[in-house]
């Protein structure tokens, strides 16, 4: 016998969440559609706003030389990617980075493998972002893509979570994700790059099956940072963007979801628009 929809109590986040949800979606299309500078300028924002976040969650009160020295970092391999004479300086960048933050934080006493995490977690899928922009063809409408999976992904699981409810996903990590909203995410994000790349003209089925597993990757991103704010006791990152918590709330799906797409791209060499303008 089927369970009955549970009933759904009024929050104000019903409110707030999409309003700066579709706030924060038009800033990053108008980025992405206007390109340099205005997308590395939107990277190296959101890499400080969510080094801070991540350094102070981790660091437990002392985080400022660790949060200079992430940023520093990032920022220098993004410019190394830019304008570097080769390939190979970004990922140097931050692999030094990482051993000077991993050294910074030995020396404070103050988690020093947590510290260093925060150039990799960053770091990474800063880089990805922007390869994806410059080294694929038609690299806008890629990003578009990427971004509409992980929209598609919140939102799916938001709203089917709230409605159906169920079984718990992963009640130590998070007690409020269900198999549901799981289910319902990869779902939407399946269907929402469906519909993207038929109107581009691309393969809709690759594209949907594509999509399942990047929206399993951004499912992953969320639970990382849920397991993270378990370990050190705290709700949620910051509480900056109202309805959504900190800036590393709202890209922890973003994060992993990047490099997953980067991985499909670039190594195993899968077209991201699925024939898309061909």
């Amino acid at each position: 016998m089927a369970l009955p929809p549970r009933a759904m109590k009024f929050s104000r986040d019903w409110i707030t969440r999409p309003v700066f949800a579709f706030l924060l979606a038009g800033i990053v299309i108008a980025a992405v559609y206007f390109d340099k500078p205005y997308l590395e300028i939107m990277v190296a924002v959101s890499v400080m706003l969510a080094a801070r976040e991540w350094h102070r969650m981790v660091g437990e009160g002392r985080f400022a030389v660790e949060l200079l020295a992430t940023t520093s970092v990032i920022w220098l391999s993004l410019a190394a990617f830019l304008y570097g004479p080769v390939a190979i300086a970004p990922p140097l960048v931050l692999a030094a980075g990482t051993l000077l933050v991993l050294g910074i934080g030995y020396a404070r006493r103050s988690n020093p493998l947590w510290h260093a995490g925060g150039v990799v977690y960053l770091g990474i899928p800063a880089l990805a972002i922007l390869a994806l922009r410059d080294f694929t063809p038609h690299g806008t409408w890629v990003l578009i893509g990427l971004f509409l999976i992980v929209w598609a992904t919140d939102t799916g699981a938001f709203l089917v979570g709230n409605l159906i409810g169920g079984p718990k996903l992963a009640p130590v990590l998070s007690p409020n994700k269900t198999w549901s909203g799981f289910l319902g995410g990869i779902v939407s994000a399946a269907a929402v790059l469906a519909i993207f790349i038929a109107v581009l003209g691309g393969a809709v089925l690759p594209a949907a099956l594509f999509a399942v597993s990047i929206a399993v990757a951004a499912h992953l991103g969320d639970l990382f940072e849920s397991m993270v704010k378990r370990r050190f006791h705290i709700k949620d990152s910051g509480s900056s963007i109202p309805g959504h918590g900190g800036v590393l709330d709202r890209i922890d799906s973003t994060l992993f979801a990047a490099v997953a797409f980067g991985i499909a791209v670039f190594v195993f060499r899968l077209d991201p628009l699925f024939g898309a303008f061909r």
